[in-house]
């Protein structure tokens, strides 16, 4: 009867293991790819006018591509805090490209959910919340160059070890990305991968300020240097200015640039750091970087394939911030709240569920977290403030938000023209509604019928419902991003 009794028990226990077996392998790998200052355009299947990247084209082919994404804030540090902890900055305090080393180990970041749950973590590149290079909570593997980080033979730290690397940063994130990869097949993993290009080469001070004595080159790989050197001109948009004008109907803007090209005439140094009309040259050494972006991707999906666990692996591809080519008069100040620095290239690849090829609804980058969480069956805790886009995955209909909120905070001001150009934006399907923070002034468009932002429609007592309609709901999501309500 006892020996009856132990065999049951017995039973029972292998079948326990086999069912949570079963459950380990049924549960994604997740790889999550960020690539820095990369637009949402700047994909040959994005829109790009010469640049060709055919594995990112396939991810997007064999995924989904989400038409309307957008970063909750359009910024480096903040932004990435954003995606880590599904959190506005006004709630989780990164609020802009300064040091905040000490902050940024506080985060509440997803990826340790993951690890309780039996995720192997690993973080691969840029962090870039703080400058200091030391592994942050979560992580079973660590590897992140100390704050903008070099180009070619980049020190690296490897956990707590600092060691010297000999080549390419694109190539080398890669290699760690895929030994951990191979490292970890058998069991649920989740992968970030923080690539530093398509930045060019930079040093950020603690205070945020940039050192004006290294040149801001953007450097691709030797393979690939020259590669574009004789495509044809890029096609630019109807507001680009070559000479950094902006449209009428902007007066923030146009008074930051004023203070732009003052300091231009007090510093020739920022002549070449401006880059004004944003050169072809420029744009071409972007694409040649991007040309190793492209094969990391090809790579990875290559060894996902080699081991069997490419269908059951999903790939989240992302950026931090986007990019001017010279559109409204800008180049390298990123963080303003137009279109090609706010909007962001997401794509999806969830091998088992049926993807539609495009998604046109408003999605934000604080909903990464509570995506990659809802794909490995974790309920998302309350401090998560996006919401996922699995559901829209599963179905090219319908919405998951019906406004999004985009903040920027100018603490910090490595240009002198745009500090206090705080702004709040709220986009919804027809319209963009900007308000100057610190200024008795706001921007309306309607993107619908001018997609590339050049009529200022705030005077227009057609729209004046419109925008009042606008400001309360911006006021409204802003109190719910600081948790007020």
């Amino acid at each position: 009867m006892i020996n009856r009794i132990h065999f049951s028990f017995y039973l029972l226990f292998i079948l326990f293991l086999s069912l949570e077996a079963r459950s380990q392998e049924k549960r994604p790998n997740i790889i999550l790819i960020v690539v820095d200052d990369m637009r949402h355009d700047e994909w040959s299947g994005g829109g790009h006018t010469f640049l060709k990247t055919p594995s990112i084209d396939r991810l997007a082919s064999e995924g989904t591509t989400f038409t309307r994404a957008y970063h909750t804030v359009p910024l480096c540090s903040p932004n990435r805090a954003s995606i880590l902890t599904g959190q506005y900055p006004s709630r989780h305090g990164i609020i802009d490209n300064t040091s905040r080393n000490q902050a940024s180990f506080m985060l509440d970041l997803f990826p340790k959910y993951l690890q309780a749950e039996g995720y192997t973590t690993a973080h691969v590149g840029k962090w870039h919340m703080g400058n200091s290079p030391k592994p942050r909570p979560g992580y079973d593997y660590w590897l992140c160059m100390e704050g903008q980080g070099k180009t070619y033979n980049p020190p690296l730290y490897e956990g707590e070890e600092r060691i010297q690397f000999e080549g390419y940063i694109t190539d080398i994130f890669t290699d760690k990305a895929i030994e951990f990869i191979k490292r970890s097949a058998d069991q649920p993993f989740f992968l970030y991968i923080g690539h530093k290009a398509i930045h060019p080469e930079a040093i950020q001070r603690d205070d945020g300020t940039t050192d004006l004595s290294v040149p801001k080159k953007f450097i691709a790989a030797d393979r690939h240097k020259g590669a574009y050197s004789t495509a044809d001109p890029y096609q630019r948009s109807e507001t680009y200015s070559p000479n950094g004008i902006v449209e009428d109907g902007k007066p923030v803007i146009a008074n930051a640039f004023k203070i732009r090209q003052e300091t231009m005439e007090r510093d020739e140094r920022w002549v070449a750091e401006i880059d004004l009309g944003v050169s072809e040259k420029t744009i071409q050494d972007r694409a040649e970087m991007m040309l190793g972006i492209d094969e990391s991707t090809e790579r990875i999906m290559t060894t996902l394939s080699e081991l069997n666990i490419d269908d059951n692996t999903t790939i989240i591809f992302t950026s931090d911030n986007g990019y001017f080519y010279g559109e409204h008069g800008f180049s390298l100040e990123r963080r303003m709240p137009y279109e090609e620095s706010v909007k962001t290239p997401l794509i999806i690849k969830s091998p088992g569920i049926t993807q539609p090829e495009m998604v046109d609804a408003l999605t934000l980058s604080i909903d990464l977290s509570a995506t990659v969480l809802d794909l490995a069956g974790i309920d998302p805790p309350q401090t998560i403030q996006g919401t996922s886009l699995l559901p829209l995955l599963n179905s090219s209909e319908g919405d998951i938000r019906d406004a999004a909120l985009i903040e920027y905070y100018s603490n910090e001001n490595p240009f002198p023209w745009t500090a206090q150009l705080d702004y709040r934006v709220v986009v919804t399907n027809e319209y963009k509604y900007i308000k100057w923070l610190r200024f008795d002034e706001a921007e309306l468009y309607n993107l619908a019928e001018d997609p590339t932002e050049k009529t200022n429609l705030i005077d227009n007592p057609e729209y004046e419902s419109v925008a009042k309609e606008l400001h309360n709901q911006m006021e409204d999501l802003q109190l719910k991003a600081l948790g007020l309500r």
